[in-house]
């Protein structure tokens, strides 16, 4: 059981995360080196994607430049290039467009997370389910240290950045070919196809068990930085950025 298609959503340009984008996309941070995409692209064809379209805007060049026709990644890479902006959900649809199989299933990855989880087992349950959008969930952990109090208001010790019993939209999906139809040609899919699909009893939810990293500001990069070196994940050093 397999999903052999993707679509990254890479034209963001992120003005939290300046100076790193202050001339490339978001998607094109280097983290350990390595853009984020490279992370990405490794990752699908480690779990059997064939082909990735890369819905590309701002500074789309750059994102040309280091992917190429994707083969160094073991798949093969088509752009979908906004001439104007179309938010993540208008990208998404335009991307659609350009998948070997539109009658397939696919998945579809926002291009500012950088995970390790094992794929098959959210397609598995994606297609065991029949849901229209399966969504991967990471865990809660809180910016904010915590400060562990009894009820006399004594304060017994500091949590930093605990893990909170709620789960996020990871910005990992599996989707039905249907789904495509259905994307806004303009705007946010997470703002109109999702609550509609929710409501229709036709998403269902994957729990991630491994790692997973947003990427939205200068100290999630300096974190997963540190996070990837400890785990020894950085990529090798052909499809790091000179001078990263």
């Amino acid at each position: 059981m397999s999903i052999e298609q993707a679509i990254i959503l890479a034209g963001g340009q992120a003005t939290r995360m300046r100076p790193y984008t202050d001339d490339a996309p978001k998607a094109m941070v280097p983290v350990a080196g390595s853009p984020i995409l490279g992370y990405q692209l490794l990752w699908l064809a480690e779990h059997g994607v064939k082909q990735v379209v890369l819905s590309v805007g701002y500074r789309a060049d750059l994102i040309r430049a280091y992917v190429g026709d994707g083969s160094r990644f073991g798949l093969s890479a088509a752009y979908a290039v906004e001439d104007e902006p179309l938010g993540r959900g208008g990208g998404m649809k335009l991307a659609t467009r350009q998948l070997a199989d539109p009658a397939g299933d696919f998945l579809a990855l926002n291009g500012d997370v950088i995970t390790h989880f094992d794929l098959g087992d959210l397609i598995e349950g994606h297609a065991r389910s029949g849901a229209a959008v399966t969504i991967a969930l990471s865990p809660y952990r809180s910016n904010w240290g915590v400060v562990d109090i009894d009820e006399a208001d004594r304060v017994r010790g500091f949590v930093q950045s605990p893990v909170l019993p709620y789960w996020i939209n990871s910005g990992v999906y599996a989707m039905a070919s249907q789904v495509s139809g259905l994307l806004p040609d303009k705007g946010d899919h997470e703002d109109t196809t999702f609550p509609a699909l929710a409501e229709q009893d036709r998403m269902r939810a994957f729990r991630i068990d491994g790692y997973w990293r947003g990427i939205d500001t200068v100290k999630d990069v300096k974190e997963a930085t540190g996070e990837l070196l400890g785990q020894g994940r950085e990529l090798p050093v052909r499809f790091r950025l000179t001078g990263a």
